[in-house]
């Protein structure tokens, strides 16, 4: 129950954190978290990205996000400079909380990792 505590203070602070770097004053949702994982795992900021390009950084993000959990390997960068990841082992079918909790605890990993929160 301890980790539970812990898991939402610490996201609690990274949405309040993140919003006011990125957001009018709205708090950001999961979605948009995740998208910001992509285009800094990318790592090209300033650029305008089309629908298809969103998907892809939230799917970059994705990958990433699972690689210490042992579901994704980094595999490459293509010449655009696109990382790419193979699949180790399947996601296992979890329900939609589940998900949540398995997300808000890797980007909060993530976020401890890169030293933007302790």
């Amino acid at each position: 129950m301890a980790r539970d505590i812990q898991l939402k203070e610490r996201w609690d602070y990274l949405v309040e954190k993140l919003s006011g770097k990125f957001s009018d004053g709205d708090p950001l949702e999961l979605d948009a978290i995740i998208y910001l994982v992509g285009v800094q795992e990318l790592g090209q900021y300033h650029r305008k990205y089309k629908k298809d390009d969103k998907l892809d950084l939230m799917h970059i993000a994705i990958c990433r996000l699972l690689e210490p959990y042992g579901f994704y390997e980094f595999s490459f960068f293509d010449e655009e400079g696109w990382p790419h990841y193979n699949v180790v082992e399947e996601l296992p079918t979890l329900k939609a909380g589940e998900q949540t909790v398995l997300m808000k605890e890797a980007i909060v990993s993530y976020f401890v990792e890169k030293e933007f929160i302790n």
